[in-house]
This record gives structure tokens, sequence and C-alpha cells, in this order.
């Protein structure tokens, strides 16, 4: 297991050490001493200090306090026993904020003086609530041990379990797992149930999986890596191509394909396939379906749930405008639209719905965009790989060959773009992506993007790795 370990208040004694620091000073500035004994912190309100002079003696002394630091009762032996037992130890500390001269060398130093042992050492700034999650994430932290409510809770948010060191400080909010001893801390590790530890993501599939192939890829690819997801739902999405099949005769035969590909993967599909919208929100549609009813639901049951959507984005958009709430309990991963190197978004699931598009934009909701052309592009392989690697594999890898060669709308092609595995793969490891975070365009009447600068965030992602994502798709879907 890996378990990301935070280092003041949770190895250090950072809060007693900076607090007789102050009590020092204070008896020196004014002497009138502690005047609010349960503040949010001491350095907000504790003493009659104003702003500016606790400011200025924060900076002038935090390198001097952090050298002065011991560690927390029994923390070095009690890591060491974690890393005894097989586990990885990551040291996940915020101070790259930007207070310290050299902090990797200062806390180096510090970890080797009191035989702090780990197996990573890794740097996030304090006061980027998110910068540690991002962190777990990419390592596939298990645990982590962290004294901070924000922190904690946008951790918890992300599906990571957390182990909140009790402080004075942050004892408002009652929802989280405490502790207060590193005893306690290696007894609740070494009793977490090693399934528990996997922190499964919860995630539902949106797709429009008989469109062409590359969702049949995508959805192989989920399922055989349920070590990292659990699937909540799988969820058809509209398609419409001018060859005469409409909306709901494309809902079924997706409905039908994804059937197929859960029996060939023995996954259990028993209340986890729902059919979706049978037109666009472009279209003035507005109804509920099993789809859009099962997104909501599942939505307001998990703190967080994640939804894959490799088609039209026409679902989610409508189960945001039946249940607004549900922005703040799910994130968005989009294969859709092109990078801003494209004049336009004329892409087959942005134009098939730009209202719901807008819809989705416009609802600030955690949103990370996959951009078809100039990045999933990128993805292009051959028949002639696939048959190397897959041929032969199994009945479901034959398929996905033949479906490659000729999907049905597209004709023979020896060469193609497997779009849609790029959405799987960002959830299974962000490290093979380069991600931008940017104020959230505004969409052109001609589905060009308007960039602004004063809008809520979203993630664009401009690079992926190629040959790290198809090697772990060959590979699962080979066994």
């Amino acid at each position: 297991m890996k378990i990301g370990i935070d280092i003041d208040n949770c190895i250090s004694n950072f809060d007693d050490t900076l607090l007789k620091g102050y009590l020092k000073h204070d008896k020196e500035l004014r002497n009138t001493g502690i005047i609010n004994e349960n503040p949010e912190s001491f350095r907000k309100g504790m003493f009659d200090w104003t702003e500016e002079e606790e400011r200025e003696f924060y900076n002038s002394n935090i390198e001097n306090f952090a050298k002065q630091l011991k560690p927390i009762e029994d923390a070095p032996g009690y890591i060491r026993k974690l890393k005894n037992d097989g586990h990885e130890i990551y040291i996940i500390t915020g101070r790259n904020n930007g207070e310290y001269t050299n902090p990797y060398e200062l806390t180096k130093e510090w970890l080797k003086k009191y035989d702090i042992i780990y197996d990573q050492l890794i740097f996030t700034n304090a006061y980027d609530k998110h910068a540690k999650t991002e962190v777990c994430l990419e390592n596939n932290i298990n645990i982590m041990i962290e004294d901070s409510t924000k922190i904690s809770l946008d951790l918890i948010s992300n599906g990571i379990k957390v182990l909140t060191m009790n402080t004075r400080y942050n004892r408002q909010n009652q929802d989280l797992e405490r502790v207060s001893t590193w005893k306690e801390i290696y007894e609740k590790i070494a009793n977490t149930n090693e399934k528990d530890n996997n922190q499964k993501v919860n995630v539902i599939l949106d797709t429009d999986i008989y469109n062409e192939c590359d969702d049949q890829f995508a959805l192989a690819y989920l399922l055989k890596s349920q070590d990292k997801f659990n699937i909540e739902a799988i969820t058809i999405a509209p398609y419409h191509h001018d060859n005469n099949i409409s909306i709901q005769e494309g809902t079924e035969k997706s409905y039908n394909e994804v059937i197929k590909i859960c029996n060939w993967l023995k996954f259990d599909y028993t209340n986890k396939v729902f059919k979706g919208s049978l037109d666009y929100l472009e279209d003035n549609y507005n109804e509920s379906n099993d789809a859009v009813q099962q997104i909501i639901e599942i939505a307001n049951k998990n703190s967080k749930t994640y939804i894959l959507a490799i088609g039209a984005i026409t679902n989610i958009a409508l189960a945001i405008k039946k249940e607004p709430k549900i922005i703040d309990k799910i994130e968005i991963i989009w294969l859709g639209g092109n990078s801003f190197l494209n004049k336009d978004n004329k892409e087959f699931n942005f134009k098939q719905d730009i209202k719901a598009v807008r819809t989705v934009f416009d609802s600030k909701v955690k949103l990370t965009i996959i951009p078809c052309k100039n990045v999933a592009s990128n993805l292009r392989t051959s028949i002639y790989e696939l048959e190397h690697f897959l041929k032969g594999k199994n009945e479901l890898c034959n398929y996905l060959c033949q479906r490659f060669y000729n999907d049905g709308v597209h004709g023979i092609q020896e060469r193609r773009v497997i779009w849609d595995i790029s959405v799987i793969a960002y959830m299974i490891n962000k490290k093979w992506f380069e991600t931008e975070e940017i104020s959230c365009p505004e969409i052109n009447d001609d589905t060009s993007y308007k960039l602004t600068e004063n809008s809520h965030k979203i993630t664009i992602v401009n690079y992926l790795n190629v040959d790290k994502i198809y090697k772990d798709l060959f590979t699962k879907l080979g066994t």
C-alpha cells in the first residue's frame, strides 16, 4: 500500500513549536497574552497583533522554527514499522509555498537528523488545497495522513482515504476520520482491509458505443481496469449519422453492444446499463430517461462520481439541468471538441449537441476536456499493430480487430484513431497526460472557442503519451 504523510503537525510538532515562539514574542511586544483560546489558528486572532505584525514575525522566523522542530512522539518508529510491513512511504509536504529559502535541503536534513525513512519526498504548495490531491492521484496513494481540514476534505472528495491528525485548530469538522497518536495511525492502517485500501473511483461511462469502433475498446479497457474503478453505470449516449438509422435504433444497437462486451468479460451488468436521450438539447429535447435518472441517483448517493463521457454530452447536460445540485458531487472527463490550435469544434461529439456543451460549461461543474484533433488524434494505430498484439488472444480481441478494420460506418480502414481510450487512460494514470487549467471559454455561433480571463476554471489536456497508453491497453486486453 502507498501511504502519503504530511510533515508539519503529522510528523513534526509544528504548531507547538510556533506557539512557544509566539508566546515569547508576545511578551516582548505587548504582553497581553492569548486573547482567543479557540481561533481558526494562532496566526489568525489568538493574539492582539495586527496582521502586519504577525506576518512580519512569521516570515522572519519560520525557517528558524522549522529547524527547531522535533518529531511527534513515536512517529519515526511507526513510520519505519509501516515500511517494514511492506508499505511505500511518500512524504508529501506543503513547504513549496515561498516561505523557505531552500525547502528541499532543509526538509531532507531534518528527516535525516531524526532517522525518518521514506521512498519519495514530494513538495507542494500548502496554500493550494488541491495540490496534494493531484500528487496523491498521480502516485496512486491509498491513504494520506494530513492535518489541514481543507486539504483533507479535498482529498476525500477525490476518493482518497484520509486520516486527519487532531490539532488544536482543526476540530470544527466532525466528519473526518481523526487520529491523535502514531500508535493509533499504525493500528488503523494495519487493520484496514486491503480491498478498502484500493480506494476504487466511482465512475459512470457515457458512451455511443455502436457509433464506430473506438468505444468498444474504451469499454473493454474500463472493464479490464476494475482494480481502479467501481463501475456504477454504463449509460447510452445519442448519436446520429446520415445513414437512415434513427437515434432510437442507434440506442438499441449500442445497448446490445454493451451487453455483448460485458458478457465476453464476465461483467455482471444487472442494473448497470441504461438507455439515454433520444434527441438533443439542441432540438429542445428535455425528457427524462433511465440514463439521466441514474446519473442523478448515483451522483447523490456518492461523495464523488466521475463521469467518463465519450459521446455527445446530452445525458449529462440533462442531468445537470434537472438536478443542478449534483455539480458539487461529480467530475466530468469528456472527449469532445478540438484543441485551440484548430479553428473550430466541428467534431462529432461536440457538434451534435452544442446546447448541451454550453449547459455543461455554464454549470461550473468540475470538467476536464480531452480535445480530439491535435490531442486524442495522436492515438492513431493500424490493423497490423492490433493483430500483432491482440489477434488470437480471445474472442473479444478478435472482434475488436474485426470492428477496427470495418466499423460499419466509415468503410474498411487499415489505419484509424481509437480516440475514446484516452478518457479511460486519463483516469488510470494522469502522469501520461499534460494538462492546463484555463478560464472556461465561451462558444461562438460557428462552434469556435472564445477565450476568457475571469470565468470559472476548467482543465484542458494538451498532450498524451501514446506509447504508454497503448502498452497498458494491449497488456490488459490480451490477458
